[in-house]
């Protein structure tokens, strides 16, 4: 560790997650804070209570979490304040507020007197950064839109297709951009996993289906994916893991599906093994979000979905760079039958598989968090 730091550094975090927001911007930087931990780092977690926090698996971790209020009842709890005309895109997701969040957190900050500060939150810009972080205390922005402007003395953005300079204007000059999937956060299981994974693609087949499309899963897309392949001609020896979270509304819908599938369904909640359960599928459908880097480190082909606007892009450099199949966008009606298109063709000619492999495991090696943590640590 750099001589900079006398006693252990502190690193805090703003990230939410919600049934809205998703689990992605939370577990990404759980895994950083993680890694940084193991290194000696003191990191803390200021977090909003919306509906499908992830609190109490960050404090699971070992790292404190400030808990951050929605308004009262009476107020009209969990409701989104009126967005302001320059307000971020995604404002609505703090649930309160800007200037109220960054007042409320100011006051946590000012007493953490972190060295680092992490904002992974897609309605906070630079008008947030710059009421709440502390003198002498630097910004790591993680960021996947470059849609405003930042206080940010580091910002990554692991998206395939980003290039640094999409942020000109958006940070400081002397702001330091990492961009690309080699920057993805993630857990190291999925490096431990990566050779054995790699290796078990050497024969592509189609014996076992992985389907994770989020935690939370708001609209029920699993519940449709499974439709769509029960009409499919599928092998007969076929077996099919969806993985969800335990807050996901739909849960209870998917697991009766399941249980009328013509294959082997399990269902599994809040799993702590995906990397394993990764490199032992032979095909996953999934979102278009974070997971993507984990999918792609284990060389596993994916038929992918957008489930919002903003993974559309993703999806769609997966696609081009021949790493994934996307099918479209729940915003239309047609993914669907592309997915029961494209599950036939692999069905027909499981030799498709070894060129997404090929691809996919190209594009990281999931070292991202490593690599990051020696920009917070080392780089002074």
């Amino acid at each position: 560790m750099s001589e900079l730091y006398a006693a252990a550094p502190v690193i805090a975090f703003r990230a939410d997650a919600s049934r809205s927001i998703g689990s992605g911007h939370v577990m990404r930087c759980l895994t950083l804070a993680d890694a940084l931990a193991a290194r000696g780092a003191d990191c803390h977690f200021l977090c909003r209570v919306h509906d499908g926090h992830l609190i109490e698996r960050i404090a699971d971790h070992g790292h404190r979490v400030h808990r951050l209020s929605l308004p009262d009842e009476s107020d009209g709890e969990g409701a989104s304040p009126a967005a302001t005309e320059d307000a971020p895109p995604h404002a609505d997701w703090l649930g309160v507020d800007w200037a109220d969040d960054a007042e409320q957190s100011r006051h946590v900050l000012a007493a953490l007197r972190p060295d680092w500060l992490v904002v992974d939150h897609y309605a906070l810009d630079v008008r947030w950064e710059d009421l709440v972080t502390p003198e002498g205390c630097r910004v790591l922005v993680i960021d996947d839109l470059a849609d405003r402007s930042h206080r940010a003395d580091l910002l990554l953005d692991q998206n395939l297709g980003r290039r640094a300079a999409d942020y000109a204007g958006l940070v400081p000059e002397a702001c330091r951009v990492l961009v690309g999937p080699t920057y993805a956060l993630l857990r190291p299981e999925f490096a431990a996993w990566r050779d054995a994974s790699l290796a078990r693609r050497e024969a592509p087949r189609l014996q076992h289906l992985l389907i994770t499309l989020g935690g939370v899963d708001q609209d029920n897309v699993t519940g449709r994916v499974l439709e769509v392949l029960s009409q499919c001609p599928l092998s007969q020896d076929l077996q099919i893991t969806v993985v969800m979270g335990a807050t996901a509304p739909w849960l209870d819908d998917v697991r009766a599906r399941a249980r009328r599938m013509p294959w082997p369904t399990e269902v599994a909640v809040n799993v702590d093994d995906m990397a394993r359960r990764m490199a032992g599928a032979d095909l996953a459908i999934g979102a278009a979000g974070s997971t993507s880097w984990e999918r792609c480190c284990l060389g596993l082909p994916t038929v992918m979905v957008a489930l919002a606007e903003n993974q559309v892009a993703i999806a769609r450099h997966l696609d081009e760079a021949q790493a994934a199949i996307h099918v479209g966008t729940t915003a239309s009606s047609a993914w669907a039958d592309r997915l029961e298109q494209v599950m036939a063709a692999i069905t027909a000619e499981p030799a498709r598989l070894d060129a997404m492999t090929h691809y996919a495991a190209g594009l990281t090696e999931g070292q991202g968090a490593r690599a990051l943590v020696q920009h917070l640590l080392s780089n002074g």
